[in-house]
């Protein structure tokens, strides 16, 4: 619940915090890509610390680094400060993406489908419920208070998993456990082999352009409703209908997925959905301001079908844990420079007509990697 609040309640609040720092659109997009970019370096990190101290001690130590990392970013006196908290308590989730799926293989693998809904459901409430939440905050109390709610949750978070720690190192040792168990796969090539197979290439790509629609749109959507004149409350809501599309999302897709030899027609539809929630931006912006909205949040449901697919393309805890890095990791990269590239084209026209224009060329690039994910082989290579 706590790996996407931190990033749609600072959106939503993003301008009043420009006003008190000091500083500009560029920052804004600098700050997003740092999200994803701290998403993709620690996508690698995460499986190493996961097979030197145990999947459940690096859990307890992404959690504890992203507390710290927001506790600061509310206490920020300055952009460079803010960019330095930023970087640090991101650093914390980028690893936690990455680790919760294997933990969902370990803990629970007769029930992985029905897990990984729940989390996925729990990571979209608090995907929507932070913007509005925020900006109320925010209003009322001043940003600093607004941001400051998102680490005293993680807090709680930390506490939860610390208690998991203890009683997992209570039963065996770390000794005993990593014996019994392996924790995590070894290298990558585990997962890919010496040459990467077109399935992982797929899952790569899909979600680099899942991650760049995604995170670009939540930087940057509730600036595009302000341009078309609506206010900054009406624009926070609007984020948070985004986001809360997310949750039908996750209700479905896993278990549909699951139960298609090829889930292909499902990035098709997300395609064509975001195809007309970019359209509608680029000709009715205000007027069809909700409509819009939710077109663009459900057309991000390849999200959990990505998380999804990578669980159905390994077959154990190991192996999910290499190619849930490899996947997050390349791609979240590739997906960074969407909030940056988008800031720059709005500063350099004047308008997001052509950021819009960027988008929909994308969309082929997410077609053809959908394509090659979706296709019933294993994630190394063998066909099911």
């Amino acid at each position: 619940m706590n790996l996407r609040t931190a990033v749609t309640g600072f959106s939503a609040v993003v301008d009043i915090v420009q006003e008190s720092l000091l500083f500009g659109p560029t920052v804004t997009g600098l700050l997003g890509t740092l999200i994803t970019g701290c998403f993709a370096a620690c996508a690698f990190v995460a499986p190493v610390l996961a097979r030197r101290f145990g999947l459940e001690h690096a859990v307890l130590g992404a959690v504890a680094i992203t507390t710290v990392g927001l506790a600061l970013r509310a206490a920020a006196e300055s952009a460079g400060m803010l960019i330095a908290a930023t970087v640090v308590g991101f650093a914390g989730v980028g690893a936690a993406n990455v680790l919760l799926i294997p933990i969902v293989k370990e803990h629970f693998p007769d029930r992985v489908k029905a897990v990984s809904t729940l989390y996925m459901l729990l990571l979209q409430v608090g995907q929507f419920v932070a913007p509005v939440v925020g900006v109320k905050l925010a209003t009322a109390a001043g940003w600093r208070v607004s941001l400051g709610l998102w680490p005293a949750l993680t807090g709680i978070a930390t506490l939860l998993w610390l208690v998991v720690v203890l009683r997992t190192s209570r039963r065996a040792g770390l000794a005993e456990a990593e014996a019994e168990s392996p924790r995590v796969a070894p290298p990558v090539r585990r997962v890919t082999g010496q040459r990467p197979s077109t399935a992982t290439l797929g899952l790569v790509g899909l979600m680099a352009m899942t991650a760049l629609h995604t995170y670009a749109l939540i930087t940057w959507i509730p600036s595009m409703f302000a341009d078309a004149g609506l206010s900054a409350v009406t624009s926070a809501t609007l984020l948070s209908l985004f986001s809360a599309m997310g949750l039908l999302a996750a209700l479905v897709i896993p278990g549909l997925a699951g139960h298609m030899r090829n889930p292909f027609p499902i990035v098709v539809i997300c395609v064509a959905l975001l195809l007309a929630g970019y359209l509608g931006m680029l000709s009715a912006p205000a007027s069809g301001a909700a409509l819009w909205a939710v077109l663009l949040g459900l057309g991000v449901s390849t999200f959990p079908l990505t998380l999804t697919l990578i669980g159905l393309r390994s077959s154990t805890a190991a192996e999910s844990a290499s190619l849930s890095g490899i996947v997050q990791g390349v791609g979240y990269g590739i997906g960074c420079i969407g909030p940056l590239a988008l800031g720059a084209l709005n500063t350099a026209t004047g308008s997001w007509d052509s950021s819009y224009a960027v988008l929909i060329a994308s969309l082929a690039v997410t077609l053809i990697a959908g394509w090659n994910a979706c296709r019933p082989v294993t994630s190394l290579g063998n066909r099911e």
